[in-house]
Protein backbone atom coordinates (compact mmCIF):
# COMPACT_ATOMS: atom_id res chain seq x y z
CA UNK A 1 0.00 0.00 0.00
CA UNK A 2 1.89 3.17 -1.36
CA UNK A 3 0.81 6.44 0.98
CA UNK A 4 0.51 9.33 -0.84
CA UNK A 5 -0.41 13.14 0.84
CA UNK A 6 -2.31 14.32 -1.40
CA UNK A 7 -5.67 17.42 -2.39
CA UNK A 8 -9.24 16.20 -2.13
CA UNK A 9 -12.17 18.44 -3.61
CA UNK A 10 -14.50 19.45 -1.70
CA UNK A 11 -16.82 22.91 -1.75
CA UNK A 12 -19.87 23.54 -4.33
CA UNK A 13 -19.38 23.88 -8.36
CA UNK A 14 -17.03 26.95 -9.33
CA UNK A 15 -16.43 27.17 -5.85
CA UNK A 16 -13.21 25.00 -4.88
CA UNK A 17 -12.06 23.83 -1.41
CA UNK A 18 -9.66 21.67 -0.52
CA UNK A 19 -8.32 19.51 2.28
CA UNK A 20 -4.81 18.43 2.40
CA UNK A 21 -5.08 14.41 3.16
CA UNK A 22 -2.90 11.12 3.55
CA UNK A 23 -4.63 8.74 1.46
CA UNK A 24 -4.04 5.10 -0.37
CA UNK A 25 -2.58 5.99 -3.60
CA UNK A 26 -5.18 3.41 -4.90
CA UNK A 27 -8.22 4.87 -3.44
CA UNK A 28 -10.41 7.47 -5.99
CA UNK A 29 -9.57 11.37 -5.26
CA UNK A 30 -12.70 12.04 -2.92
CA UNK A 31 -13.03 8.60 -1.28
CA UNK A 32 -11.48 7.27 2.09
CA UNK A 33 -8.35 8.70 3.78
CA UNK A 34 -6.46 8.30 6.29
CA UNK A 35 -5.84 11.60 8.27
CA UNK A 36 -6.36 15.40 7.65
CA UNK A 37 -3.02 17.68 7.40
CA UNK A 38 -4.67 20.54 6.28
CA UNK A 39 -6.62 22.89 3.70
CA UNK A 40 -6.17 25.08 0.87
CA UNK A 41 -8.62 27.54 -0.19
CA UNK A 42 -7.95 29.02 -3.64
CA UNK A 43 -10.26 31.58 -3.89
CA UNK A 44 -8.87 33.44 -1.40
CA UNK A 45 -6.71 36.25 -2.54
CA UNK A 46 -4.09 35.19 -1.87
CA UNK A 47 -4.84 31.39 -1.62
CA UNK A 48 -4.89 30.23 1.86
CA UNK A 49 -3.06 27.31 2.67
CA UNK A 50 -3.21 25.90 6.62
CA UNK A 51 -0.64 22.86 7.15
CA UNK A 52 -0.46 21.18 10.40
CA UNK A 53 3.21 20.89 10.14
CA UNK A 54 3.33 17.97 13.08
CA UNK A 55 1.01 15.92 11.37
CA UNK A 56 3.10 16.27 8.10
CA UNK A 57 6.35 15.63 9.09
CA UNK A 58 4.65 12.40 10.93
CA UNK A 59 3.32 11.29 7.78
CA UNK A 60 6.93 11.98 5.73
CA UNK A 61 8.38 9.94 8.30
CA UNK A 62 6.22 7.07 7.88
CA UNK A 63 6.79 7.28 4.24
CA UNK A 64 4.46 8.88 2.91
CA UNK A 65 4.88 11.19 -0.51
CA UNK A 66 3.29 14.33 -1.02
CA UNK A 67 1.99 14.75 -4.41
CA UNK A 68 3.32 17.60 -6.56
CA UNK A 69 1.02 20.06 -6.29
CA UNK A 70 0.93 19.41 -2.30
CA UNK A 71 5.30 19.56 -2.63
CA UNK A 72 3.96 23.09 -4.17
CA UNK A 73 2.11 24.14 -1.51
CA UNK A 74 4.51 23.49 1.14
CA UNK A 75 7.20 25.18 -0.51
CA UNK A 76 4.74 28.25 -0.72
CA UNK A 77 4.18 27.75 3.53
CA UNK A 78 7.45 27.46 3.67
CA UNK A 79 7.32 23.81 5.71
CA UNK A 80 10.97 22.19 5.04
CA UNK A 81 11.00 18.78 4.73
Amino acid sequence: MAVRIRLTRLGRKKKPFYRIVVADSERQRDGKFLDIVGTYDPMQNPAAISINTVKLQDWIGKGALPSTTVQSLIAKTAVSE
